[in-house]
């Protein structure tokens, strides 16, 4: 590879892979002064290595200090021999020697071409870490490209990136199969040996967060802000919201006219239910806002360690407070942060109690 395929090599790599020709000449120019200081036993000091794009030129010198008495052949020159050169040249003086590119000799090359290849995958690292970073906690589209079927991981493609959606990040029933568009939450991007790892969720409450800002202008532009939410990813969501404005709605802007933007959210997920509720300072106004679908005839809050309540509600809404196998309940728990004692307006649980502990 001659000079002008050299440049013509690093200019295509930073067109196709966006990575800077001018950080893979530096890694070059590295390359060359450690094979220059083996083959000729001197310092980095003693070289210079200079790679000119625009004029596609290559060169390197040896620089040897004028001296009047030799110690070290490699990195001195006597002043005798100097003047040989040029007369001009006093003690203190540096004599610079071109050299060759045949003089690096089969280690110089292969070196060169090791820390290019080191380079461009360090470059793509931190392309890919810079990329993904700025992602973080934010949603990102990826296309399926693998699905292992034995670990149940699903490999995504995001940008020019690689992510893996373990299973466990996974929407439970959900299928995805290779060619699929998915939209993902970015949770972490962290940095390994082998470079950063993306961290990505299906099931992560950050999601629909995230949804909500992109589908709601009133929560994208802060107006409507959303306090808290839990999430049982496949089955139920229930995310709480307050309004800055007291002239804006803060349940009505989020599910829109005719449930409209909430369903758009509502078919991402794949049927996921979304209850919107109204957050309250007040905690038992929150809690019965909470038990939605159910209506609430009282909630009491408890005195004592812990944060406990107690909610009473019709007997034929027991059933729908509590939930399936104690989902609504569950969630209400978890959106409040308040253990919750859901008990019938009669005080007679019968069955209803038994189904639901």
């Amino acid at each position: 590879m001659n000079n002008e395929e050299l440049f013509a090599a690093l200019e295509l790599l930073e067109k196709e892979r966006g990575i800077s020709a001018d950080y893979l000449l530096e890694k070059v120019k590295n390359a060359v002064a450690i094979a220059v200081k083996k083959d000729y036993e001197v310092e980095e000091e003693n070289i210079s290595v200079v790679m000119d794009p625009d004029t596609a030129t290559f060169e390197v010198k040896l620089l040897q200090d004028v001296v009047d008495e030799v110690e070290d052949s490699h990195s001195q020159i006597s002043l005798e021999d100097a003047k040989k050169l040029k007369k001009k040249y006093k003690v203190g003086d540096q004599v610079e020697t071109v050299l060759q590119t045949k003089d690096f000799g089969r280690i110089a090359a292969q070196t060169a071409k090791h820390v290019i290849r080191q380079g461009i995958r360090e470059a793509e690292r931190s392309q890919m870490y810079t990329e993904m970073q700025s992602k973080n906690n934010e949603i990102v589209t990826g296309v399926v490209t693998r699905v292992d079927h034995a670990r149940g991981n699903i490999a995504l493609e995001i940008g020019k990136n690689e992510a893996i959606l373990p299973r466990n990040e996974q929407v439970p029933g959900e299928e995805l199969r290779e060619g699929d568009r998915v939209k993902v939450y970015v949770v972490d991007v962290a940095v390994t040996e082998r470079g950063p790892r993306v961290m990505i969720s299906r099931t992560h409450p950050g999601l629909v967060k995230r949804m909500f800002e992109m589908e709601v202008p009133e929560v994208y532009d802060g107006t409507v802000e959303i306090r808290a939410i839990a999430r049982e990813a496949g089955a139920r969501t229930k995310i709480a919201v307050s309004s800055k404005d007291p002239d804006v709605d803060p349940r009505g802007a989020c599910i829109g006219a005719h449930g409209s933007r909430v369903a758009e959210i509502v078919e991402e997920l794949g049927g996921e239910k979304i209850d919107v509720v109204l957050y309250s300072d007040d905690p038992a106004e929150f809690i019965a806002a909470a038990l939605s679908p159910a209506t609430v005839v009282s909630v009491e809050i408890l005195e004592g360690e812990g944060k406990s309540a107690r909610a009473t509600v019709p007997d034929n809404q027991l059933s729908l407070a509590i939930g399936n196998k104690g989902q609504n309940a569950r969630l209400c728990a978890r959106l409040t942060g308040y253990n919750i004692d859901i008990r019938p307006e009669s005080g007679y649980f019968g069955e209803e109690e038994a189904a639901a502990e």
